[in-house]
């Protein structure tokens, strides 16, 4: 029996937007169901992988991007000072009490100086095995921190000592960019080197963006973000909830009661304690893996310099 012209317009209709459908939606999802956007916590970023290898049966591997934040979340401090708890406290010191005896003038150049004198622990002992997991799997991997290239040396060497490696299945071109660049207008120096994005204390979702648009990859079906701090995952989601790209927002909590347990008064005595040591070898060999010649109380503070001085030669 022959179609009726209705009948065959509508097969030929119905025929043109599943070609439409699979022309402008770049990405194959599995019949098992759509990816929805999701929050979490959890201690264990055995989770993420769990997570991730869930996504896979939905979505294909290339679909996926699994991004992770270092401090306090692959990495922590082997001691309070110098944390990125150490780093609020002192943040809040410069707004509040900048004459404080506890201010140390420069946070930036305190923790340049910490990164490089102190070692770094794994927030969790087999997290290093969980992110070449995730790899493995052929799962894009990469770091996104607020460190800034400053930083590079010492973020790099605590991360490659503790077996971390994210040049595995990192987005863009092999070892990332030789330069640094401004990802933003009027923003700061960022640097993405081996799997690793150093976006310098800007809004990781912009910096993430951005970073999808510079490597030229297609946007992910889905991104599954890691991190300690609320705000950098309510960062990611404000920018791709925008663009439609759900986002697994994973907060890690491991490091949560450290966190908690920051003993300031702890931290300025071990700062007092090193911190004549760390000016006198920064005299003796320069100012080349740090510099803390602005690390002093503000001018308008009657306060007595460090006894060891420093010039900036």
């Amino acid at each position: 029996m022959r179609n009726s012209p209705t009948t065959t317009n509508f097969l030929s209709l119905l025929v043109l937007l599943v070609l439409t459908a699979c022309t402008t939606n770049p990405h194959s999802v599995r019949p098992e169901g759509l990816i929805q956007a999701q929050d979490h916590e959890t201690a264990d970023l055995a989770d993420i992988t769990t997570d991730t290898l869930k996504l896979a049966e939905k979505t294909d591997k290339e679909n996926i991007l699994v991004v992770f934040d270092i401090d306090n979340t692959l990495l922590a401090m082997e001691q309070g000072l110098g944390s990125d708890q150490w780093y609020e406290w002192q943040k809040e010191l410069s707004k509040e009490s900048p004459c404080s005896p506890q201010y140390v003038g420069d946070r930036f150049a305190v923790q340049g100086a910490l990164y490089f004198s102190s070692a770094m622990r794994p927030t969790q002992e087999n997290g290093a095995q969980q992110v070449k997991a995730i790899q493995d799997l052929g799962v894009s991997v990469i770091a996104l921190t607020s460190r800034g290239p400053d930083f590079q040396l010492q973020t790099f060497r605590e991360l490659r000592r503790n077996n971390f490696n994210f040049n595995y299945t990192a987005i863009g071109p092999a070892g990332g960019y030789d330069e640094q660049f401004i990802p933003v207008e009027e923003g700061r120096a960022s640097l993405y080197e081996d799997g690793v994005f150093m976006t310098a204390g800007q809004h990781k979702g912009q910096m993430l963006s951005v970073l999808l648009q510079k490597t030229g990859i297609r946007m992910p079906a889905v991104i599954v973000m890691v991190d300690d701090k609320q705000k950098n995952l309510d960062a990611v989601k404000e920018t791709f909830s925008a663009l439609n790209v759900p986002v697994h927002a994973w907060r890690y909590t491991g490091e949560d009661q450290n966190v908690r347990e920051f003993n300031p008064e702890q931290a300025d005595l071990l700062w007092q304690s090193i911190d004549d040591a760390l000016r006198q070898i920064q005299q003796a060999l320069g100012p080349d893996n740090y510099d803390l010649s602005g690390a002093v109380p503000p001018p308008e503070c009657d306060q007595p310099v460090s006894s060891s001085p420093v010039s900036g030669d």
